[in-house]
């Protein structure tokens, strides 16, 4: 029987991740809880479990006197002589109690005391080990749609994808392995709560981390990252190792890495860009692939005024405003963007504060941008806002 007990522990151990020592622990307590609801009260009963071979004690402390006034608490001396020949009135004296006398209510109170501790040490265990993954990336699969929300099998639980977590336009099946970046992990009394999500900007950083060595040992940093998710998102990243080109570490030969993150993004669009202390410089990079004529950045405020190309007024701002709203975001700068023609006619707008940076007409044909240069004129119309927040 003791060597099932020890198969028993070593198996819950092994599946479940609880240790055999508080296996023991609530084996103990189921005792001494059956000796409760067998005699009342437990206060004098100790157990003893042997850890190497599992044989277990269970004894209860009584007073050896002349008459019993209580049986849980006192012995009569006969009694006692039957125990140990040199017992006297006074002593105390160990009587073994036989579990198989316990009754049948009583042998279940202690087994539900087992199954209970059981539980609870695998409710922690899930809960620290996904704890310890709280802002990390995670794959799951997904298991069915509560309402509008999606359940994510994570292996030993499950976790929530609130619908304002979820990209708008994804959509999954089930069984479908998908990757999300946990949130949230709360401890509830019906065991871990865990909320993902499919839209934070940290899951696109965490995807990086993952694919790119250079990220993982340190020798590329991502500085900053603006999303907006299904759509696109802008990464500033830099070098601390001068032979290393921090975006084609990212982008991978033949964009291999970059394609495996766009994949699992399912297509959403990735813009990596040079990270720069000379918050121009950056403005300039974060705004790409539109090109700049100049940059006027003021740290203080950090507001940053910029002048593009009349044909590429457009394309600097994006589509409904993405490009600059996303630039904003990314360098925590308020931008405000301007063709030459209405820097030129703007109140307060000094044009001539401005350094010119050459560029190319040659590039441009028929206002279209050439594709050769990571970039697209997206085809919207002009838009009169000027200047664009992460607010907006």
């Amino acid at each position: 029987m003791n060597k099932e007990l020890m198969e028993a522990l070593d198996m819950l151990e092994k599946e479940k991740d609880i240790s055999k020592e508080t296996l023991f622990d609530a084996i103990e307590n189921s005792l001494l809880t059956a000796c409760k609801n067998h005699f009342g009260k437990a206060d004098n009963i100790k157990v003893e479990i042997d850890r190497e071979t599992c044989d277990f004690l269970c004894y209860a402390q009584k007073e050896v006197v002349k008459e019993v006034e209580d049986d849980c608490l006192q012995i009569s001396v006969e009694e006692a002589k039957q125990v140990s020949k040199k017992a006297k009135v006074g002593d105390i004296l160990n009587v073994e109690i036989k579990s198989k006398e316990f009754g049948r209510i009583a042998t279940q109170n202690a087994k539900n005391v087992i199954l209970q501790k059981i539980r609870e040490e695998e409710r922690s265990v899930i809960y620290n080990q996904y704890y310890e993954k709280e802002k990390d990336v995670v794959t799951g699969i997904v298991q069915r749609y509560i309402g509008r929300n999606i359940s994510i099998n994570l292996g030993k639980t499950d976790a929530i994808l609130n619908e304002n977590e979820q990209v708008r336009g994804e959509s999954f099946r089930p069984t479908e392995r998908i990757k999300v970046y946990i949130l949230e992990v709360k401890n509830t009394p019906k065991g871990p709560r865990i909320l993902v999500s499919r839209t934070h900007p940290e899951l696109v950083k965490r995807l990086f981390e993952t694919e790119v060595t250079e990220i993982k040992d340190g020798t590329v940093e991502i500085m900053s990252i603006a999303r907006e998710a299904g759509s696109r998102t802008k990464m500033a990243v830099r070098s601390n190792n001068p032979n290393v080109d921090p975006v084609g570490a990212c982008v991978g030969m033949n964009g291999a890495r970059v394609n495996l993150i766009v994949e699992e993004l399912r297509g959403e669009k990735i813009d990596i860009v040079n990270w720069d202390e000379n918050p121009g410089i950056l403005i300039q990079n974060a705004l790409s692939p539109a090109k700049i004529v100049a940059v006027f950045a003021d740290p203080d405020e950090k507001t940053a005024k910029v002048v593009v190309p009349d044909y590429q007024l457009s394309l600097a701002i994006g589509k409904e405003g993405q490009n600059a709203r996303l630039a904003a975001r990314l360098t925590g700068y308020k931008i405000d963007i301007k063709s030459e023609t209405q820097a030129k006619d703007a109140p307060g707008f000094r044009y001539e504060d401005y350094e010119y940076d050459d560029y190319d007409d040659d590039d441009y044909e028929d206002g279209e941008y050439d594709e050769g240069l990571e970039g697209e004129l997206y085809d919207g119309e002009s838009y009169d806002e000027e200047e664009y927040t992460d607010e907006e």
